[in-house]
């Protein structure tokens, strides 16, 4: 379980570095510091997304709260301020925390008085619940609430002084309760803002509004982005409470009332136990694992495909919308380790549906814009992740044979030739993508026309998974009784293999990046080698095998991840921080990214076949669930020591990889190592 005491939470630095996050399957959450005080333009209430996944919509930013104890007037909320003070300070009182599941879960302490709070999500809705109960005590108590409100998109910040209309209901669906409609006019949104409502359980509320000005976000300013907010207080709220009372908030965007509170948490912990129960973990499976199935569980959305609904994954939160490739590598580990076999049919249904001259897209814009596709690597890893949900699902499954013509229009296309120059070089078989000023691979930034890290050529990654989608044809064509198409599959994998070993095996022992290039091979050490290791149909073994192993063990891993770049290298950046341009320059150069843990470790079990040693890679990332975004796990961080956790605090290719890997390590049913690890493939020796 995660929990803290005052040893964390008396500490404002310590309680503002640990974020929680709940969502809603829609693409709609809320998330917030442990202090309690918004850091960033993304922390809410309620972020509701309007057209799921996407146009997500921040409506109500913060809560205000205050507890009067016999006459005595206490904050339980922390706001820091453009004036540089931080007031009031009500993460003083903060006696514990923990995650239910993954419902944050406080309790505030104010001698013997003891307020439990919780907050939570409704799943297919954009409602969250607040609760706060009176657990113990002998005092008169009494809360005061003021929801601050603004209606902006999420990435955006709010300038205070356009029109927000209130409309108070004296009773709510709710016995006893008031309902607040709140209408806000933003002037670039126009008159069509969707109202949303706050509806409480009981007491009484005094329309009270006013813009209150001048909010500090010091975690986007220390991204060097705007820090400043304002936001409107739509009304006050109090209540008197006796022991055993809870005040309860609902805030929502839906149309339809939402369940009473209690009906709402219990639903929800009901869903979160069967999430556990489905993912049919070994009984000695550690908390933590239990812990990052939760976690994987916030990243899996529905997405509208004209009168069709899908699933998609939300690549990171609280910026990334859902993307091709993230999605593609966070399969396997969000939906087939926790057993949610249809849901993996669905994603993969979805993306099939939007392939386009052989492409899966790199992303979906938040603004419902059209998909693009600058990516070589989105259409390769789903050949990975239709091959592992194969594997899970069985060769009678009804969406087989659609999925394995998505497949082999995909190859069609790469040998005749698609965008940005990608297509099969038929001299060798292998791989070439890229053209000058776009970025095609995982190491895709791109500020201002410059790319970071442009590996136009034929990057080693790219060409491992080549291989891996022609040996993934081969076996669905004998699957499905296509004897003659996994014949030329096969041949054509195994011309990529003799050209893979006569290329890129570079006389430092490891492997090019890239070979022909614009400037030639290109042996920068960096972490894309280790697929030819790891992925289910492996280029590499024996003692080639193990070297790469052996350097990305001693040059690129760190404590959560792996290096993009060997610090003995020129352009080497080890600490990930700044403004946009700073942390681009490093994003790629050297900060170490967690997601590439999982094919480490698969890797050096593949090698030495050592579960627990392979395994003592990942238990740092078992403690980082007690850091940063709390019970997931981070998207990056810095390369140098102490390798503090930075970009987005839950990241879904993050949290997949490592129950990937784990599962690798720890087989117990279908899902078996020998199937992920292995295959059944035609072995070939070095």
């Amino acid at each position: 379980m995660i929990q803290f005491g005052r040893e964390i939470t008396s500490s404002l630095e310590a309680a503002l570095r640990r974020e929680w996050l709940i969502t809603n399957g829609i693409g709609g959450y809320a998330m917030g510091t442990l202090a309690g005080a918004r850091t960033r333009r993304y922390h809410s209430l309620l972020t509701a997304s309007l057209h799921p996944p996407t146009r997500r919509t921040v409506t109500v930013a913060d809560l205000d709260m205050w507890i009067e104890i016999n006459g005595r007037r206490f904050p339980l909320v922390t706001h820091e301020w453009a004036a540089g003070v931080v007031l009031p300070d009500g993460y003083r009182h903060l006696e514990h925390f923990e995650l239910d599941g993954t419902i944050p879960t406080f309790t505030w302490a104010l001698g013997d008085v003891q307020i439990v709070q919780r907050i939570w999500m409704a799943h297919g809705h954009n409602t969250t619940y607040i609760t706060y109960t009176y657990r113990r005590g002998c005092s008169r108590v009494r809360l005061v609430a003021r929801p601050l409100c603004t209606y902006r998109d999420h990435h955006q910040l709010t300038r205070g002084g356009f029109t927000i209309d209130v409309d108070h209901a004296d009773r709510a669906p709710w016995p006893d309760g008031h309902m607040l409609t709140v209408t806000a006019r933003p002037e670039r949104t126009g008159p069509d803002a969707q109202p949303y409502r706050i509806l409480t359980n009981r007491g009484s509320v005094l329309d009270e509004t006013e813009w209150w000005w001048n909010f500090h976000l010091s975690a986007d300013k220390a991204r060097g982005e705007d820090d400043q907010e304002d936001l409107f207080a739509a009304a006050t709220i109090t209540t008197e409470l006796e022991l055993g009372d809870t005040l309860a908030l609902a805030m929502t965007t839906d149309d339809a009332d939402p369940q009473l509170w209690e009906d709402a948490l219990r639903t929800e912990q009901d869903r979160q136990r069967v999430l556990i129960a489905e993912a049919a973990l070994p009984p000695d499976a550690p908390a933590w694992i239990e812990q990052l199935v939760l976690a994987a569980d916030q990243f899996i959305v529905t997405r509208a495909i004209g009168d069709e609904t899908g699933k998609s994954v939300i690549a990171g939160y609280p910026w990334f919308s859902d993307w091709g490739r993230d999605t593609m590598i966070a399969l396997p580990g969000l939906a087939l380790v926790a057993g949610r076999v249809e849901d993996a049919a669905s994603i993969l249904w979805t993306y099939g549906q939007y392939m386009d001259q052989g492409m899966l897209p790199n992303r979906f814009p938040d603004d419902n814009a059209a998909p693009e596709y600058n990516t070589v690597d989105a259409a390769l890893w789903y050949f990975q992740a239709v091959y592992a949900w194969y594997l899970a699902a069985g060769s009678d499954h009804p969406q087989l044979p659609a999925l394995y013509d998505v497949l082999a229009e995909i190859v069609r296309w790469h040998e005749r030739g698609t965008r940005f120059n990608i297509a099969r070089d038929p001299a060798d078989g292998l791989l070439f993508a890229g053209e000058p000023g776009t970025q095609l691979t995982w190491m895709d930034i791109k500020t201002d026309g410059w790319v970071a890290t442009p590996r136009i050529g034929k990057p080693v990654e790219i060409n491992a998974l080549w291989y891996g989608a022609l040996r993934v044809l081969e076996e669905l064509g004998n699957a499905l009784g296509r004897d003659e198409d996994a014949t030329r599959y096969a041949t054509l994998a195994e011309q990529v293999y003799e050209s893979f070993h006569k290329r890129f095996w570079y006389t430092g022992g490891y492997l090019y990046d890239v070979v022909d290039g614009p400037d030639g091979d290109d042996p920068t050490l960096r972490p894309n080698q280790i697929f030819a290791v790891s992925l289910p149909f492996p280029l590499l073994e024996g003692e080639r095998a193990e070297a790469v192993v052996q350097i990305c063990a001693r040059e690129l891993n760190v404590s959560c991840g792996l290096r993009t770049l060997a610090p003995d290298e020129n352009n080497y950046r080890g600490f990930y921080g700044g403004d946009r341009l700073k942390r681009d320059t490093a994003y790629h150069q050297g900060t170490a990214w967690a997601w590439l843990l999982g094919a480490f470790v698969t890797a050096h079990y593949r090698v030495y076949g050592d579960a627990e040693v392979a395994a003592s890679y990942l238990q740092p990332l078992a403690d980082h669930l007690n850091d940063h975004g709390l019970g997931t796990i981070s998207e990056i961080f810095d390369g140098d020591p102490p390798h503090t956790p930075r970009g987005c605090p839950a990241q879904a290719w993050s949290v997949a990889e490592v129950l990937r890997a784990w599962r690798v390590l720890y087989p117990d049913r279908a899902l078996a190592a020998e199937s992920i690890v292995s295959a059944s493939t035609q072995e070939t020796g070095d």
